[in-house]
């Protein structure tokens, strides 16, 4: 028997409640479109709200960096957008090379992000030791973006998801979507509980859970699930203002860390493990933290001395070039897509949304999304 209609149809359903979804309602809504936003779990439950955190425009693809820079305004509003800053820091972010060639790497992006905008301090190993006492003596060049920093995530997509019901969005969480159909001018969107909703625009942001619906669109695309590897330490004295993170060309060596005002260091990189979409678990393994700890001796020697205290991991959605999904569906109009980031996903958060309003509501992006469209994908899956 076929689910009865809710015949109080939205402007836009939204598919999934991570930041992505959660920031794109708050923004509807400031446009004055009605949303609904229908979450498996708990919204910031996956990915957007167990990520290491970083919100970095360093070290993005070029391509990647109006909407960085799009998303930075945002996150420096986050108090008079969310009502709270979700432990926003604007401490800055520096990269670090051991080798030549990561050196040369850092040079290189320093130069051609400067023409998006991005302005990066390069520092030598005697004034980051000057700087940074308690980096390691390995390190012969760092790059620094001081208006990146970090941010709680476990805080970050709750919160607009909060705000984005105070301005009136419906939030429908512990919902299951079952099937997505296009019927007329209209989607239906049916639930495992048997309830189903209506609505002319559906915006598809389930994360690594997104590839069966854009599958039945007749959108195939390469959608890989990893979880990465995250720690944290017992705290310590607040000294380590920037996020830190490692350049490097040798795959499974990059790791990165940042200090927490009260005091922890949290720390991630290093190996991806398996995850199940099945059962939506993802477990650590005590051999990737093995693994990271002599990386991250080497980048900070201190931190061998305190108790890591507890590890974890989550479910994220890669590409084969690391670039989202974003944008309309070549194929059926009034579907839009924003998933697959491929662990780079939190700065750009806010701002995603905030673009993917602005195409829903008007038609067009003032920042430009071309590259990281779906049709990329036609040719090749």
């Amino acid at each position: 028997m076929a689910a009865p209609v809710n015949n109080k149809a939205t402007d836009v359903i939204i598919v999934g409640g991570g930041l992505m979804g959660a920031s794109t309602a708050l923004f509807l809504r400031h446009r004055g479109r009605s949303v609904r936003l229908i979450e498996r779990g708990l919204v910031g439950q996956q990915a957007s709200g167990v990520n290491f955190g970083n919100i970095r425009r360093q070290g993005r693809r070029l391509d990647q960096l109006p909407l960085s820079n799009r998303a930075r305004a945002i996150w420096q509003r986050l108090p008079e957008l969310v009502g709270e800053n979700c432990e926003y820091l604007c401490s800055g972010q520096l990269r670090v090379s051991y080798e030549a060639e990561g050196a040369q790497d850092l040079e290189a992006y320093a130069r051609e992000a400067r023409e998006y905008g991005l302005e990066l301090e390069i520092i030598g190993p005697q004034s980051l030791r000057r700087r940074y006492p308690w980096l390691g003596h390995d390190i012969i060049l760092g790059s620094l973006a001081p208006e990146d920093g970090h941010a709680n995530p476990r805080l970050t997509a709750p919160a607009f998801g909060r705000a984005a019901l105070k301005a009136g969005a419906l939030i429908e969480e512990n919902t299951e979507v079952q099937a997505i159909e296009k019927s007329g001018e209209d989607f239906q969107v049916q639930t495992v509980s048997g309830d189903s909703f209506r609505a002319p625009i559906v915006m598809l942001a389930a994360g690594a859970w997104a590839a069966p619906f854009a599958d039945h669109f007749g959108e195939p695309i390469p959608l890989v699930s990893r979880g990465p590897q995250m720690g944290v330490t017992e705290p310590v004295p607040y000294r380590i203002k920037p996020s830190v993170g490692v350049k490097t060309r040798v795959p499974g060596e990059t790791v990165y860390l940042r200090q927490v005002e009260r005091g922890n260091i949290v720390f991630g990189g290093g190996m991806r493990n398996e995850v199940d979409l099945e059962t939506n678990r993802v477990y650590p393994r005590p051999e990737y933290t093995l693994h990271q700890l002599p990386l991250l001796r080497r980048l900070m020697p201190g931190i061998e001395k305190l108790r890591i205290i507890r590890v974890w991991s989550g479910i994220e959605g890669y590409l084969p070039d690391d670039q989202p999904v974003m944008g309309p569906s070549d194929k059926v109009p009034g579907l839009y897509y924003a998933f697959g980031f491929s662990g780079a996903g939190f700065q750009i958060g806010p701002g995603v949304g905030d673009v993917m309003a602005e195409l829903i509501a008007t038609g067009a992006s003032s920042t430009p999304i071309d590259s990281f469209h779906i049709r990329r994908f036609a040719a090749t899956t």
